[in-house]
């Protein structure tokens, strides 16, 4: 089928201008005759490692996913240590130690408790007082204590949410019912079991201190002998 080129050069059968080392090179009339050729030109396409891979989805390891979340609830708690919060207006502050003047934490609620014989009675009307919340803990020793120093003109009173006032357990203290919890709403005091939080109130209706859980009447004593005064 060759025939010579333009200047009478090339290989009178086959193709010109190919490099001499590929040899005689003979393309068929029919192109079937190549079918084993491309079978085997097929194959090694199919083995070649060159190819470049698929590309596929990417996985994260379950070290990297643990690494994720650890941060991502890092960030969220300090966001929520960090975020500036509204103070409520008229709630007292809660301050656990005293200091040598006690400074006002904020105004006693006008509440009507109940007594032991279902009478209402004004809560300040018993001022200056210890008011001592006992409806988690009865503490009668802290109570005992509370009593035995508090001076001359100074009331102190035992509070139980519910409309029972409790018996009196401890002379010289008067018990008090708290039917709508009201006192424990207003100050945002939590119940907790064991534990008997205090309230100081001088003659004008400020409480002047707050006791998250009574203690030792050291804690309290200079407090307690500034609102006979």
């Amino acid at each position: 089928m060759g025939v010579p080129d333009a200047d009478g050069q090339g290989p009178p059968d086959g193709l010109p201008g190919l490099p001499p080392e590929w040899g005689r090179v003979v393309v068929p009339d029919d192109a079937s005759a190549l079918a084993d050729e491309a079978r085997q030109v097929r194959r090694e396409l199919h083995r070649d490692p060159r190819r470049a891979p698929r590309p596929g989805p990417v996985r994260i390891g379950l070290p990297a996913l643990a690494l994720l979340v650890s941060v991502l609830v890092t960030l969220a708690g300090l966001a929520a240590v960090t975020w500036p919060r509204s103070n409520r207006s008229g709630a007292p502050t809660v301050l656990p130690r005293t200091t040598a003047t006690p400074l006002a934490v904020g105004p006693l609620p006008a509440l009507d408790l109940v007594g032991g014989d279902d009478t209402p009675v004004p809560l300040r009307s018993l001022l200056p007082a210890m008011i001592i919340l006992v409806d988690a803990c009865t503490c009668a020793d802290q109570v005992g204590t509370a009593a035995a120093v508090a001076p001359p003109g100074v009331t102190v009173v035992t509070v139980t949410e519910g409309r029972s006032a409790g018996p009196a357990t401890v002379p010289g203290v008067r018990p008090l019912g708290d039917p709508a919890g009201g006192l424990r709403s207003y100050l945002h005091l939590v119940a907790h079991p064991g534990t008997a939080a205090a309230l100081l109130v001088d003659r004008r209706g400020t409480l002047v201190r707050l006791v998250p859980e009574l203690g030792p009447a050291t804690d309290y004593r200079d407090d307690l002998v500034r609102l006979g005064g």
